[in-house]
């Protein structure tokens, strides 16, 4: 298919087909397409200065002013802002600031990075070792060592790693919620007993909120969402909503503190793009229309409306699990119902989701969506799962 234009909740394809637009593009797209006020900034600012480096002593006034932005919202007080392109990126430099933060602190051996089962850490080789999910890492060779993954719900399994390994444990890796490993919340409290885990044994918390932030759980973070203070945030997608390449890294005081500590110490990471001006334009006005149309709230109107309807097709037997918070949600089908096929059935009912694996439906549509655009949602997936009925 190829996407040519796109309005609000919908795009349209080279056809002039309409479909609505049920996983935010690609789960980043939270104040929706065709928003003009972004992109007139992104070109007044590439008519002012369309780019230049951040390296060394350089900085520009459109990067600042996000970071400024972002450590005021950040879920942890004290923070400052290491800025990259992708998710990918800001996962992989996050995992580098935890191990350099062992060797800061005198602690060379304390190089232990912890995920969890289904977990999705983008696609780098640091992202791909720390994730959940074998499929994604076949064939690529030799992974990053030091790396142990954990089961995704059992805090027995958690605890034990802790027990067996805290003192080599850099820093555990989490989702708030599971986005691309299938949409799964965590437990109830396992947030906050992973957080009391890392700090009574001295490891970080990175919460990875390339999905969930920027109001994906009706409050800017996930990490608010569920009551807990990490060291780490990675963030990206929502950033911008996708109008331009952005990522960062929000640092805590612990990791913050052990970097600034020596004033002849330099943080020898970062890429050519970091900061571009252009983009952090663009982050500037996403958040400002999330502010303005509060946003956030409307996360919470999604959830009222996909929960209900997609627990009822499992009570009718038409579906095995609902899984999702506010405005993330997956259907699990039996395994007689590949994803794929139903996938392809909502196309033609005029809704663009997203399989994961053989048999789960991702919904996560831009956080702008009407009513009458979800239940064309509700509407397109329930016929395409009764056609295979």
């Amino acid at each position: 298919m190829t996407i040519v234009a796109g309005e609000g909740a919908a795009v349209f394809d080279d056809s002039g087909h309409r479909y609505v637009d049920a996983l935010a593009s690609l789960w980043f797209c939270q104040v929706g397409h065709g928003r003009a006020e972004i992109a007139d900034a992104v070109r007044a600012q590439l008519e002012t200065l369309e780019a230049f480096h951040t390296f060394d002593m350089f900085t520009n006034e459109p990067a600042e002013r996000f970071c400024e932005r972002i450590a005021e919202l950040a879920p942890m007080a004290g923070a400052r802002v290491f800025l990259v392109n992708s998710g990918s990126e800001a996962v992989d430099s996050a995992l580098k600031l935890a191990r350099l933060s062992s060797s800061l602190r005198g602690e060379p051996d304390r190089q232990l990075i912890v995920s969890r089962r289904h977990a999705y850490h983008g696609v780098t080789y640091g992202g791909m070792s720390v994730q959940g999910l074998p499929a994604n890492q076949e064939g690529f060779g030799e992974l990053v060592p030091g790396i142990c993954t954990v089961d995704h719900n059992e805090l027995d399994d958690l605890q034990q790693v802790f027990a067996d390994h805290g003192p080599h444990i850099a820093a555990v890796i989490t989702e708030p919620v599971m986005g691309a490993g299938g949409v799964h919340p965590p437990p109830e409290g396992y947030l906050a007993v992973l957080h009391e885990l890392c700090d009574r044994h001295g490891a970080l918390m990175i919460m990875d909120e390339v999905v969930c932030g920027f109001g994906r759980l009706g409050q800017w973070w996930g990490s608010d969402r569920f009551g807990v203070q990490p060291d780490l945030v990675t963030f990206a997608k929502g950033c911008t909503s996708g109008y331009q390449p952005l990522g960062g890294v929000i640092v805590g005081t612990r990791v913050r503190e052990l970097i600034e500590a020596d004033p002849s110490f330099v943080l020898r990471t970062g890429h050519t793009y970091s900061g571009h001006p252009a983009s952090c334009t663009a982050g500037l006005a996403n958040i400002d229309i999330i502010e303005r149309e509060n946003l956030l709230a409307r996360a919470h109107r999604i959830g009222s409306m996909l929960g209900p309807a997609l627990s009822a097709l499992v009570d009718e037997g038409l579906a095995v699990q609902a899984r999702g918070q506010e405005g993330i949600w997956a259907l699990q089908l039996d395994e007689a119902t590949p994803a794929a096929d139903i996938r392809d059935r909502m196309l033609r009912g005029g809704v663009i989701a997203r399989p994961l694996g053989s048999s789960t439906i991702a919904l996560c549509p831009p956080l702008v969506i009407g009513d009458e655009d979800i239940n064309l949602i509700i509407g397109a997936l329930r016929d395409a799962i009764e056609a295979r009925h």
